[in-house]
């Protein structure tokens, strides 16, 4: 069995890295109707004679045909070829005929000619799971032209009787309801992918409004400095200190935009990742590492948050999910100290009640009334604009599947607070002698 194995397994990974190169290579040379029928001709090729054989042979039908097999065939070889061969109107013509002889008209006309039987009813379901594959307009057209001159060939070569029988009209509901949900299914795949870009697009105009800031004020610190350096004097005292408080700026910016790369990953990793909680989490140890990693601007905003430990308690919960709530939530708090050019931060960890919380205070310029059941929804940001609404609805989800609570209480212009509350745990952390 082993040395079977040993010969298997390496066949088996050169074919599928045959198929995947071949895929590749045909992808890039078409488009996607032209990659459909090149896969379909492949196919075709092989499956129309070889079909041919198991119905007529193995499997006796009531009519096959030979000719009308080799007429499919032929129109299938040149496919692989049509983008050398074919260019704009005409490959588009070769296409739709392609397409139409071989799936809706031949399919049609062998199951009208074998009234419906069994086989050939489940043959042509086949078929139109095919066809509607293709953009549904194309297979529409395909399909109707493919259908009417099926009919009209059997009503002049076959029972004209057949066509109304209840065995075939019983079929159509079913083929109806087929083309129905291949066409719903494909709709829902495009709005997926729409809403995919969408939020590629939110993605990529958040990390620039947030880097751009910080870039331009690199940009012009390094443009100060040249032009210190660039002067026919030596710099003197006042511009070598100037200088050095320009690269720490420029230390700042850095260590900024790091900590938003940072929060970015952090954030598209809870995305990914699975939110359930599978670690025991300190408050305290997460508050800490927050205040450690935050990029303060100047030492006035790190002394405007104060930070008070009544009683750690640990939860149920992941330690990097929780930094990135409470870096959105910090984050958010500097942000409306600075809108209102005033306030404070308080982060108030409390252990010692039957509900473990956590107090996070600013009195920013607050939430105004009506915008306040919003503020958690996706995408959604105020003042519009001012971020990619992602923040506070990422950390209700992360909230959420922990199976603990996070509200908000504001009045404009005054305060913030949001209430962080934990399941109770049965062993508490004793208070922090501080």
């Amino acid at each position: 069995m082993a040395n079977w194995t040993s010969i298997v397994e390496p066949l088996k990974c050169r074919f599928q890295h045959t198929v995947l190169r071949w895929r590749h290579r045909y992808e890039r040379q078409f488009d996607g109707e032209t990659w459909r029928f090149v896969v379909l001709s492949w196919v075709g090729c092989i499956g129309m004679p070889a079909y041919y054989v198991i119905w007529t042979y193995w499997f006796p039908q009531h009519f096959d045909s030979l000719l009308l097999r080799l007429i499919g065939a032929a129109l299938c070889l040149p496919a692989p070829w049509a983008a050398r061969l074919l260019s704009g109107r005409l490959r588009s013509t070769y296409l739709f005929i392609g397409v139409t002889y071989v799936l809706p008209f031949q399919f049609v006309f062998l199951y009208l000619m074998n009234h419906g039987s069994e086989i050939w009813g489940q043959s042509l379901l086949i078929a139109l799971i095919v066809l509607f594959h293709f953009p549904f307009l194309f297979a529409l057209a395909s399909f109707a032209t493919g259908a009417v001159v099926a009919g009209v060939l059997f009503a002049v070569v076959g029972d004209a009787a057949v066509l109304t029988s209840e065995a075939l009209l019983s079929h159509l509901p079913v083929y109806a309801f087929t083309i129905i949900v291949i066409s719903t299914a494909k709709v829902g795949r495009r709005v997926l992918a729409n809403e995919k870009l969408a939020g590629m697009a939110q993605g990529l105009a958040t990390v620039s409004h947030e880097l751009r800031t910080p870039l331009v004020s690199v940009d012009a610190n390094v443009r100060g400095i040249s032009r210190r350096l660039s002067g026919p004097d030596k710099p003197s005292a006042a511009d070598l200190h100037e200088m050095r408080e320009a690269m720490a700026r420029i230390q700042h910016e850095v260590r900024h935009m790091n900590h938003m790369v940072d929060l970015f990953l952090l954030s598209a990793r809870a995305v990914r990742d699975q939110l359930e909680a599978d670690e025991e989490v300190s408050m305290q140890a997460v508050v800490e590492s927050v205040i450690r990693r935050y990029p303060f601007t100047a030492q006035a905003q790190r002394d405007a948050v104060r930070v008070d430990i009544r009683t750690d308690f640990t939860f149920a919960g992941k330690h990097e999910l929780s930094v990135v709530i409470l870096l959105n939530l910090l984050r958010n708090a500097l942000k409306a100290l600075q809108r209102a050019g005033k306030g404070r931060i308080r982060i108030v960890v409390d252990g010692r009640r039957d509900t473990p919380r956590l107090l996070f205070i600013d009195t920013g310029c607050g939430i105004a009334a009506p915008q306040l059941p919003l503020i958690f929804k996706r995408f959604y940001s105020y003042p519009p604009n001012s971020g990619s609404g992602i923040g506070l609805a990422l950390c209700k989800e992360i909230i959420d599947a922990w199976r603990a609570s996070i509200r908000c209480v504001s009045r404009e212009w005054a305060y913030t607070i949001f209430v962080l509350e934990f399941p109770g745990q049965p062993a508490r952390l004793q208070a922090n002698p501080n």
